[in-house]
């Protein structure tokens, strides 16, 4: 067998990029030096003055977690592919006798990022990025929340009563390591969906309704690009309207209209964007009991058109990401689910860079 040599790799890499990597895209658009003052200050790694092996570059690490997003992989099977893929040796920068951070170290990284309350201002520090590449929130925005699935929880209606009312199960109190596997924050609530056509042609007159566990991921987006602008983590039971209150509005848009469903019609939120200068273009809900009135389902409808578009940030997370919590709490999930949008606005930057250059 030929031992293989330097121009073999690089020949090998060169195929990878005539087949369109990625990853590629990724490093010749994106620059991820913007990230490393955030995630030095978080990471605080020790100056090596006490000794030991030197720890890895902060965005080689921040690289390594995006490339764990894109995939949605674990930490274990993270590491294996980092040392068996020439795609994420190049993105990452390393060579085929360089050091590869193990599991742990991924783990340790997420932790760190995680308490340190980063995530926040990685995604902010992109938003700096793509406004001054040209992407200002225009438009108006769209508001809408979508479940994020997380492992279920099997507890004993004692144990789900002290969990929703804030109190920790007295059975869990002196098992340390139980408590550690219990995610109280995650919560359960139905998810309705449309009821499909039966094999004799009828559709029931009702929707399904499935039980559904885990957290809800609120966002806004800008209509002129569709980059997240705005994003907030909740247990999956929490209301959508109530989240247009907290902090889901850009301020920064330069058109005042807003875009949302039914659950987010209320006096409390028509009476928030009035004061706010927001122009509310949230649809309308049918009267009790009562046929929808036609001018009001025609608005609905040309309303429709334009508020869908957030649809396709949600389609895009889950089924080119598949976008899971496998962590327990709702700060790594928010840690997760933040990740999440910078890679898709990433996605989307590469996206519209590319429609550019070809313009």
């Amino acid at each position: 067998m030929k031992q293989p040599g330097f121009f073999d790799v690089e020949e090998r890499l060169a195929r990878l990029s005539g087949l369109g990597d990625q990853l590629e895209a990724f490093s010749r658009t994106v620059d991820f030096e913007v990230f490393r003052p955030d995630l030095e200050l978080a990471l605080a790694y020790s100056d090596g003055s006490k000794g030991g092996r030197p720890p890895f570059d902060p965005v080689l690490m921040f690289k390594i977690l995006v490339i764990q997003t894109l995939n949605n992989l674990s930490d274990e099977r993270t590491e294996y592919l980092i040392n068996d893929r020439l795609s994420f040796m190049r993105f990452l920068g390393l060579g085929l006798s360089d050091r590869v951070p193990d599991a742990k170290t991924v783990w340790l990284c997420q932790k760190r990022l995680t308490q340190a309350g980063a995530i926040e201002r990685l995604f902010d520090r992109f938003d700096a990025t793509l406004r001054n590449a040209g992407y200002l929130p225009m438009s108006g925005q769209i508001l809408d929340a979508t479940l994020v699935a997380a492992p279920k929880q099997r507890n004993t209606n004692a144990e789900k009563a002290d969990l929703r009312a804030g109190r920790i199960p007295e059975d869990w109190q002196d098992k340390p390591a139980k408590r550690s596997h219990k995610d109280r924050h995650a919560r359960w609530t139905l998810k309705f969906t449309k009821a499909k056509r039966q094999d004799d042609g009828t559709i029931p007159s009702s929707d399904l309704a499935i039980p559904f566990f885990g957290y809800k991921s609120h966002v806004s987006i800008d209509r002129k690009f569709r980059f997240i602008r705005k994003w907030k983590t909740t247990d999956a039971a929490a209301s959508d309207g109530a989240r247009l209150r907290e902090g889901l509005l850009d301020k920064t848009n330069t058109a005042s209209s807003v875009w949302a469903d039914t659950a987010y019609r209320s006096k409390a939120n028509e009476d928030f964007m009035d004061k706010e200068g927001f122009v509310s273009k949230v649809h309308r809900k049918k009267p009790h009991l009562k046929p929808m009135p036609r001018h009001i389902q025609k608005s609905n409808a040309g309303k429709s058109v334009i508020r869908s578009r957030v649809e396709h940030v949600f389609a895009d997370q889950k089924s080119q990401t598949g976008l899971f919590i496998r962590t327990v709490g709702i700060t790594r999930a928010t840690m997760r689910i933040g990740l999440a949008n910078i890679v898709y606005n990433m996605r989307r930057f590469l996206f519209l860079e590319r429609l550019n250059a070809s313009a």
